[in-house]
């Protein structure tokens, strides 16, 4: 049995939009953290407006500060990025965005990538046509990912969010089709949770290829502070424990309550999840 150590948790800036990256790293070091996950969009990081130097700079900004930046998660819910899509140029877009990334990532120093699958209409009229771009806009990407030292972690979505990949029997389905190493699964606790599932059934069926997890507390829906929610996060972490999971946790908060003060979802996190973690 692997434990769990406090340096597989890692912050997201996502609730940090409304100040400066360079304040959400250092709340981040004076939490206690070692790693974070980057929110790529603005006004912290978005690659198209950003020149070579740019990215660099970032990069410079989080290793002067001994971080490790353990995922890029390119902002890819509110714009238009579908992989899936039934448009050729809207494929096409979204296939580049997500070619962008990688080398993004890669000159960032991260090892992985945070991808989606899409979505086809909610009416099922183009599902079968939907997973088919899915699933060859996925294998292209993971053939670059290759090519530049990386993994792809393929994020499970709530089902209002897609109906391809939204929960544990339709994540398996996509990865033993694209059949990747580059290609890994990834789940948050919130579809999770709204699914049924559990991590124990992630790391049952999917061993290593679970390469990544948000792992935030939920009502059950909503990204929360631990501690606001309802979620057994103690289970959670006894479960990767016992089936030896090594991978990341990262707090991807998004609820609004914490756009005022930011730093205070870090530290409650840590204050709820640090006691049942190994130093």
């Amino acid at each position: 049995m692997n434990k769990i150590r406090r340096e597989q948790i890692s912050a997201m800036n996502i609730q940090y939009k409304y100040y400066p990256l360079t304040r959400f790293l250092d709340d981040t070091v004076r939490s206690g953290l070692s790693c974070i996950e980057l929110w790529g969009a603005a006004p912290h990081f978005h690659p198209e407006d950003m020149t070579y130097r740019d990215v660099k700079n970032v990069r410079k900004e989080i290793e002067s500060r001994a971080l490790k930046l353990v995922c890029y998660t390119p902002e890819q819910c509110v714009y238009p990025i579908n992989l899936a899509a039934p448009y050729e140029a809207e494929r096409r877009r979204s296939l580049k965005f997500f070619e962008d990334a990688i080398r993004v990532a890669a000159e960032l120093g991260s090892d992985k990538v945070l991808v989606t699958s899409g979505t086809g209409y909610f009416d099922g009229s183009d599902l079968e046509n939907a997973w088919k771009y899915a699933e060859e806009n996925l294998s292209m990407l993971g053939e670059m990912a290759k090519d530049y030292g990386l993994r792809l972690a393929l994020e499970v979505l709530r089902h209002d969010e897609s109906n391809l990949v939204y929960d544990l029997k339709t994540l398996s389905k996509m990865l033993s089709e694209i059949n990747m190493d580059s290609v890994c699964g990834m789940v948050d606790t919130i579809p999770m949770a709204l699914a049924g599932e559990t991590p124990a059934m992630y790391l049952q069926a999917l061993g290593k290829k679970l390469l990544h997890i948000h792992f935030i507390d939920g009502a059950p829906r909503g990204h929360l502070a631990w501690g606001d929610g309802i979620l057994d996060g103690k289970k959670y972490l006894s479960e990767l424990e016992e089936y030896g999971y090594e991978g990341y946790l990262s707090l991807e908060i998004t609820d609004g309550r914490y756009y005022m003060e930011p730093w205070k979802s870090i530290e409650q996190s840590v204050r709820q999840l640090f006691p049942l973690i190994s130093k």
